[in-house]
């Protein structure tokens, strides 16, 4: 490794297309650190693998629920629409 690294040609993020790109899909969301206990958070590993979802947007799952909102799922659409359709 060097002592010392030359970044006078760097280029910011937003100026390099894939990352410009990554940026704006996770528009509505901000980076943190918070310190969970080892045991939740391998049950949350745990979990998301056997569910095939990554286990930043399980726990995300969980804080929505405990809070009580839910952004619209597919799932959720399906059971909207079936509900309004059967009204009318």
């Amino acid at each position: 490794m060097r002592s010392e690294y030359d970044f006078s040609k760097a280029r910011r993020a937003r100026d390099v297309p894939h990352l410009a790109q990554l940026q704006a899909e996770s528009k509505g969301k901000d980076r943190i650190t918070i310190m969970l206990d080892n045991d939740v958070l391998a049950a949350f590993r745990s979990r998301a693998q056997a569910e095939g979802i990554g286990y930043q947007t399980l726990i995300n799952q969980a804080l929505r629920q405990a809070i009580g909102s839910r952004p619209v799922d597919e799932e959720m659409l399906r059971r909207v629409l079936r509900e309004e359709l059967a009204a009318s």
